[in-house]
């Protein structure tokens, strides 16, 4: 089966992409809006994915089939119409045109894709859709669970085309119009009983899609046993599978419907893809690719580097026994040839050595012997872990003897 793809371009890139593989778009949603189709890594069902059809109206390809009686009736024969093809914007999980309420999820997720072997009988719910609605569902890769230790663990693996280009996933579409109740409006039958007033929305209409599965292929079928049918870009296989003469199905229609024969790439990727609503380009690469290892080789080696540089900028410290710890700028700092005292705060630099200081207010020290010329004080080394100071001696507090006085006094 396929329940998760990956299509994360525009449109316009879309278009692209498909023109140059002789595949023409006349015409494609826009990148931007409302009506823009879904651009995710991790495509799901229920999102508006690109769809590429021949330009028909909503009945299909062909005429109606009432017109088609008529005109064989009258044995006329209906004049060639030239071809064009679209890209279209619909939601995955196709509604049947006769669905009369929206779907809920779990309806919907039965649609999601619709097995070959199914479209080889006569009638059943494809019958109409198979002849005249066909599609091509435009995709970079699909995604598969490897199922380990009897199901308990799941490793996602995508796959894609070695060279590089779009998938197209053969598909199906259809458009339906719900119906609209009106509670309060009552219209009243032929049996004397009345009813709520039921119309169909005109301007709304939904256009929805399902995938065509089949056996996997030879580098696939470890994986699982279902496939996507992928259809070989501007092909002759793809402009039969598009063809809006072939309105009916045939013989040759259900031989296009085998599995890939190209070459594949599939390798395991990130488990977060398992999870609806998370998205990320890195879903997409090998998880143990050369993409993924650079990436994260880059990310740590930036983060060394930084770490590389912090270590240099950081001074190197000794420890002295007595002193404790002196930094570098202390102990490297030299003036004049000289290194500085060793704890000595540094003296300012020689070209601020003419600058005048600002004023401060000071107070003189009395001076214990003013009749002796003034030496200079010798200055007291620093420590980091020793101020020198003894701490003060505290007073015996006599609490005990009062606490005694309370309770003799008490007594």
């Amino acid at each position: 089966m396929c329940g998760r793809y990956s299509l994360a371009l525009r449109p316009a890139q879309v278009r692209q992409m498909l023109q140059d593989d002789n595949m023409p778009v006349d015409d494609a949603p826009d990148d931007e809006g409302d009506e823009a189709p879904r651009q995710s890594y991790n495509f799901a069902p229920g999102y508006h994915g690109i769809v590429y059809r021949a330009d028909v109206p909503d009945w299909g390809a062909g005429p109606r089939r009432r017109e088609q009686v008529e005109s064989g009736a009258r044995g006329e024969a209906s004049e060639p119409q030239p071809v064009s093809y679209k890209l279209q914007s619909m939601k995955w999980g196709l509604v049947p045109f006769w669905t009369k309420r929206n779907p809920d999820y779990g309806s919907m997720m039965k649609t999601i894709n619709c097995r070959d072997d199914s479209l080889a009988h006569s009638g059943g719910m494809w019958s109409s859709m198979k002849a005249r609605k066909r599609c091509v569902v435009v995709a970079q890769g699909f995604y598969e669970w490897l199922k380990k230790d009897g199901g308990r663990e799941k490793i996602p693996h995508f796959v894609k085309r070695k060279d590089g280009k779009l998938m197209c996933f053969a598909g199906l579409w259809d458009v339906v119009q719900y119906e609209s109740k009106y509670p309060n409006w009552f219209i009243l039958r032929g049996d004397g009983k009345s009813e709520a007033l039921t119309t169909t929305d005109e301007e709304h209409k939904l256009y929805t899609y399902t995938i065509i599965t089949t056996d996997s292929n030879k580098q696939l079928d470890f994986l699982h046993d279902r496939m996507p049918v992928i259809l070989e870009n501007g092909s002759e296989a793809i402009h039969t599978w598009l063809d809006p003469k072939r309105h009916e199905w045939s013989k040759e229609l259900q031989a296009l419907l085998k599995p890939f024969d190209g070459e594949l790439e599939v390798y395991p990727v990130s488990k977060d893809v398992g999870k609806v609503g998370n998205d990320s380009p890195t879903f997409i690469v090998p998880i143990n690719g050369r993409e993924n290892k650079s990436s994260i080789a880059s990310f740590f080696a930036k983060g060394g580097s930084a770490k590389k540089g912090a270590k240099k900028e950081q001074p190197q410290v000794e420890v002295d026994k007595k002193q404790g710890f002196i930094a570098e700028d202390v102990i490297n700092t030299r003036r004049g040839g000289k290194e500085a005292p060793t704890g000595v705060k540094r003296e300012a630099e020689e070209e601020h050595a003419d600058e005048e200081l600002p004023n401060k207010t000071t107070t003189a020290a009395p001076s214990a012997a003013p009749n002796k010329s003034p030496s200079p004080q010798k200055r007291r080394k620093l420590s980091a872990t020793s101020n020198r100071t003894k701490s003060p001696n505290k007073a015996k507090q006599s609490g005990s003897q009062k606490i005694t006085k309370f309770f003799a006094n008490s007594s």
